[in-house]
Order: structure tokens, then sequence, then C-alpha cells
């Protein structure tokens, strides 16, 4: 009896990868745009980063630097909204399972000054997204974030408190807000920077229980 002749069996066909819609395409220069203007931003600044730079060492044209932002000022505030998100979220995630308000507000607090303490945010939130977009603009950014954290959780603390301890919930969000802010710009020079964030998220703490405690 004849043995059946096997032939070579044929490799499987491999699929040709998706191609990319224009949108994806889209985001995908967006993203990369981004990615570089944030590190060139926080290590050059604002004023040492050219948008020559930016297409150069993310490999677009300039009209695709164009077609997703106006010009450099557009650019750097994609990125303020950026760190803005990136804040908020590193307080959102600190201030869960937090027992009360004042828990949440010291658990917040510190995600804060941790978040913000990171060179590139810091060089973009707090140092140069001021003085470019101008102070209302980032003070509207930083209202939809941080600041509208802080606002949700002082107002929430003021609430527990009993009548005759009651605040100006509005007086101490901007009260707590500055002083932070200003606290990340003076860890920012601190000889040992850890040191000096520890005395500082403990002298916090004890404000906020100083206000806020039973």
């Amino acid at each position: 009896m004849q043995e059946e002749k096997q032939g070579t069996p044929k490799a499987p066909k491999q699929s040709k990868p998706a191609k990319q819609s224009k949108a994806e395409k889209h985001a995908a220069t967006r993203a990369a745009l981004l990615g570089v203007a944030r590190r060139l931003f926080a290590e050059r600044g604002y004023a040492g980063t050219g948008t020559e730079d930016v297409v150069r060492e993310a490999q677009v044209t300039r009209g695709a630097l164009y077609y997703h932002f106006a010009d450099k000022r557009a650019l750097f505030e994609a990125l303020v909204e950026q760190e803005a998100a990136t804040v908020l979220a590193a307080i959102n995630r600190a201030a869960e399972g937090a027992q009360n308000p004042l828990d949440a507000l010291q658990r917040g607090s510190r995600a804060f000054l941790e978040a913000c303490l990171a060179p590139g945010t810091r060089q973009i939130y707090l140092l140069d997204a001021p003085s470019v977009l101008g102070w209302p603009r980032w003070r509207e950014i930083d209202g939809r974030h941080a600041m509208g954290s802080l606002r949700y959780g002082v107002e929430a603390a003021v609430a527990a408190l009993p009548p005759a301890r009651q605040l100006s919930a509005e007086a101490l969000t901007y009260l707590l807000s500055g002083a932070m802010n200003e606290a990340v710009l003076w860890l920012a020079e601190a000889r040992d920077e850890r040191a000096a964030q520890q005395a500082c998220e403990r002298t916090l703490d004890r404000i906020l229980a100083l206000l806020f405690g039973s």
C-alpha cells in the first residue's frame, strides 16, 4: 500500500499590521510633541526653549506642530494643563480611604508637596506658568485642579467644625494654597531637601490639626 505523500506544511499567513487612522496619527504626533516639549521646558525653562528645538527632537515638521498648537505659548499651556492634572491625580490617590476631612486634607497636602517637588512639575507649573500665562489664567487652571481640590477639602473640614469654631473656607483655601506653593519653592533650594520636606510635612500636619482637629 502506497504511503500518502505529505507536502511541506504551509506557514500561516501573517496579517499586515493595522493601518493607523488619521486620528491615531494626529494623537501620536501630539503626544510626541508634548513629551519632547515637557522634557525641554523642564530642563531649559520656557525662555530657553524654542519651537525649532521641539520640532527637531520630536522629528516632525513645523507644520505638524502648528496643526496642533497655534504657537509656543499654546504648546506650553497644554503642558501646564497636563501637569495640573498629574498633581490632582496624586492628591486624589493620597486622599483615598481617608478617615475624616482632616485626614484627607493632611494626606492631600503632603501629596501636593511631593508631586510639585518633581523638577519638571516645579519648573513648568509653579515657576514658568504664572508669568507665561499670566496670573488670571494660571489661577483658573489651578482652580480646576489642585486648588479646587484644596477648596473642597477645606470646605468639608470647616463644615465638620462646631459653630463656635467656624472659619472662612475661602480665606483658608487661599492662605493654605499660598503657603504650600511657597513651601515647594523653598524646598527646591534646601540644602537637604528630604529633611526639609519631612519638617515641612510635620509642620503642615500640625497646622491643619490645630485648625480642624477635635
